[in-house]
């Protein structure tokens, strides 16, 4: 794997807004399109951010096996990466892809019972997944810090 620096982007703030203005950004496009299409639009961004990723990340079409992907993801969208979500685990289940994230930032600010899924964080770890096996998913949110998780679980069916 082959990391690069990438020049910053804003000279002056630095390439990191914060959480409230990313909500922000969420909730108005949720208003607009409603929760449903709203997320169709920010899994489809994090698809396409998750395969960008790989890409940069020089990962994309590297087949690494499914227990590394954490560690890689975790290293670019982690605490020292750009603080997308932690990304804790990632292993099999049968046919099936388990990752695993906390500190999402879908859910942060969120009330405990809260519905919100964690469309983007999932989409990017999506598309990542995806550019790394070469293999195509159907991806969900199957459990959540929200309703009572340890973390938030993402759960890859292949197609």
């Amino acid at each position: 794997m082959t990391v690069t620096a990438t020049p910053q982007l804003r000279p002056h703030l630095g390439d990191f807004n914060s959480v409230v203005c990313f909500k922000a950004v969420i909730v108005g496009v949720e208003d607009t399109l409603g929760p449903d299409g709203a997320a169709v639009v920010f899994t489809r961004a994090g698809k396409v951010r998750g395969r960008d990723l790989a890409t940069e990340l020089g990962v994309a079409g590297s087949h690494l096996p499914v227990e590394q992907i954490a560690g890689v993801l975790n290293a670019a969208i982690g605490r020292d990466g750009t603080c997308l979500a932690a990304v804790t685990r990632s292993y099999r289940e049968g046919e099936t892809v388990v990752i695993e994230t906390q500190d999402t930032v879908c859910s942060a600010g969120e009330p405990l019972g809260s519905e919100r899924k964690c469309t983007f964080t999932l989409g990017a770890v999506w598309g990542a997944l995806e550019a790394i096996t070469g293999e195509l998913y159907l991806g969900e949110h199957t459990e959540s810090v929200l309703r009572g998780g340890a973390f938030d679980k993402f759960v890859f069916s292949p197609l």
